[in-house]
């Protein structure tokens, strides 16, 4: 009997492991090919860009990821550990890239140890070594992008803190290598947004970051306002910013160039706070008297659109908090403007997924009477807007002067930022020069933007020390904000629709709700012992009132009961509180057991059940 119940033991495990095996090949089978997402947030499904970006591919591409995977877990810095904890969250990202690929995109992770080739080449390559320890080590988490023609595109670190845009920025680099070169951009500016050498500082400034930006991921050509005549063929975006007395061959240049299918970005402004005409160390007011707005006049009137160079908007609304130079107190400054997604365009591509964009003394377009192109707003102010002539705010000392005699207009919003489309006339409608464009032969397409600071670094970029290391971190779309105007009037809107995803990382909101709830309970027991205590001392000082000063040292019968029962009550609330503690406790463990019962236990039996039922259905509908 005994001999029977092992051997009937032994065919049950043996059954059982047969049985696991036929599932693992069975689902090997069937669900060959099958990818199925279930985070909350859809973290390992692409976007629809990425998956055109990656269809495009027509050579062989290669990303190299360098993970310094065996000097982070050694480490013991909390650096390292972000690091190593954000790695895989980069592998799972890459690998999912290269699945839906069809083996156009190879993946390769390459582990730096210190002083190895790997690490030289690492080196060599421009990625961010991020240094450790005493002994010179180093660490990589970055990416080498290659394809067959000897291009390379570089990620030199993958940084944690832009986990959002990490899809956004692989896609990039595909989409870079991909192209047979960079899109040619044209640059005509009247700020100092190159790098260069600073008057003021007597010392050599850095590109501002959408400078820097923009040289990534385009072939950016800084073109000089004063000998521009004509614009390049191959320049398929021109960028125009401060046009201040801007020549008349520019404006001419600029105008054939929009009638001749030329897709055209201008940033204009009554007070562009960056322009350095006049500025001199020795005469600071010079510099403050000098002239800082900029206007296109001739081709916004042929364009049929208006816009006042004297005028700043202002808007309670949106005001952000600066410095008073007057108190240092925060104050609310109302031409500091933050403005947020329901300000912004939802339709619009170049808005749509963008949660803020802050500008500063900013200026407003609108149609002019009897135009037919059609402006469409990408950024506007709130109905409480107005506007202040741009040399009251020029020689403000104090910004709460702005709010103390504020009256809005009461209108409707102020346009800061527009898409103007229309068949567009010639603002030099005479001009006789051979091949000249009397007007457009197609609807064409300009981006208008009110305001310059929106592309300085101070209203949306600051720099965050890292492992040693300066790095720039966003903390408004600005920038994403001008990217995605490049892009989509060059004509690619995939990397635009990248932006914006979830991170991994994952809020316990059910454990911080119960945490919640027990705190504001413990301290509601808290506030109860207090006022207890305060009741307790209120009535020992009325006792105390009514002795004489020679008893006054010595508690009455009265006061020692009052103590007594002061005291006793004390341990039962803090008993009530270790009470509220422990349940907290015992609910967290009591929820994480269900968790893991349902991981470890009842989500692989229903895949079991729901892989052998779908076998069994493939087989009968097959014999059928």
């Amino acid at each position: 009997m005994n001999s029977n119940r092992k051997l009937l033991g032994i065919s049950a495990l043996g059954f059982l492991a047969v049985l696991f095996v036929a599932v693992i090949l069975i689902g090997n089978t069937v669900f060959r090919g099958v990818r199925l997402d279930l985070t909350q947030n859809h973290l390992y499904t692409l976007s629809q860009g990425t998956k055109n970006i990656l269809a495009s591919i027509d050579e062989p591409i290669t990303l190299t990821l360098y993970f310094s995977d065996k000097a982070a877990a050694e480490s013991a810095s909390p650096d390292a550990a972000v690091l190593r904890n954000y790695a895989p969250r980069v592998r799972e990202m890459l690998a999912e890239m290269a699945a839906r690929a069809g083996g156009r995109l190879r993946v390769r992770t390459v582990d730096p140890l210190p002083f190895s080739e790997d690490e030289d080449r690492a080196t060599s390559q421009g990625l961010q070594a991020l240094p450790w320890g005493q002994g010179g080590t180093n660490l990589f988490l970055g990416i080498v992008g290659t394809n067959s023609t000897k291009g390379k595109s570089i990620m030199p670190i993958a940084n944690p803190n832009k986990e959002t845009f990490l899809e956004y920025d692989i896609a990039k680099m595909i989409h870079a290598l991909s192209m047979a070169k960079k899109p040619a951009v044209g640059l005509i500016s009247g700020l100092p947004m190159a790098a260069g050498f600073d008057a003021q500082t007597r010392q050599m400034r850095q590109p501002w970051a959408i400078t820097s930006q923009l040289e990534q991921m385009f072939d950016l050509r800084t073109l000089t306002p004063a000998s521009v005549t004509s614009i390049d063929k191959d320049i398929n975006v021109l960028i125009v910013v401060q046009p201040k007395n801007l020549p008349v061959n520019a404006q001419y240049a600029i105008d054939q160039f929009v009638l001749r299918g030329g897709h055209l970005l201008v940033f204009v402004d009554p007070l562009a706070e960056s322009d350095e005409t006049g500025s001199d160390p020795n005469n600071p007011q010079a510099a403050m008297m000098a002239d800082r707005s900029s206007d296109l006049p001739v081709l916004f009137k042929a364009w049929g659109v208006e816009f006042d160079p004297k005028k700043i908007v202002l808007d309670r609304d949106h005001a952000l908090s600066v410095s008073n130079p007057a108190t240092g107190q925060p104050i609310r400054h109302p031409a500091i403007l933050g403005f947020v997604q329901r300000d912004l365009n939802s339709t619009d591509i170049t808005t749509a997924q963008l949660q803020s964009i802050n500008v500063s003394t900013a200026g407003f377009f609108q149609l002019a009477q009897g135009s037919k192109n059609k402006l469409t707003p990408l950024i506007q102010t709130s109905a409480d807007a107005m506007t202040v002539p741009a040399e009251r705010v020029k020689f403000l000392s104090d910004p709460s002067q702005l709010l103390a005699d504020y009256k809005p207009d009461g209108k409707q919003p102020l346009v800061v930022a527009a898409r103007l489309e229309g068949k567009f006339a010639s603002a030099f409608p005479d001009h006789k020069e051979t091949g000249h464009l009397a007007e457009s032969q197609s609807p064409g397409e300009i981006i208008l933007v009110a305001d310059t600071d929106v592309l300085t670094n101070r209203l949306w970029v600051q720099v965050q020390a890292f492992f040693g290391q300066q790095i720039t971190n966003a903390f408004a779309n600005n920038g994403d904000f001008i990217v995605n105007a490049v892009d989509n009037l060059g004509g690619s809107s995939d990397l635009i629709s990248i932006r914006g995803r979830a991170t991994s990382q994952r809020p316990f909101t059910t454990v911080d709700n119960m945490r919640r709830a027990a705190e504001e309970s413990f301290r509601g027991k808290e506030r109860e012992l207090q006022q207890r205590l305060s009741d307790t001392e209120r009535k020992l000082t009325e006792l105390q009132s009514g002795k004489s000063k020679e008893n006054e040292m010595i508690l009455s019968p009265e006061q020692k009961a009052e103590l007594i029962r002061f005291q006793d009550q004390k341990v039962a609330i803090r008993k009530e509180l270790r009470q509220v503690r422990r349940s907290l406790d015992d609910r967290i463990d009591a929820l994480g057991a269900r968790l893991k019962l349902i991981d470890i236990g009842l989500m692989p039996l229903l895949i079991t059940i729901f892989a052998l039922g779908f076998a069994w259905w493939k087989r009968q509908r097959h014999t059928g």
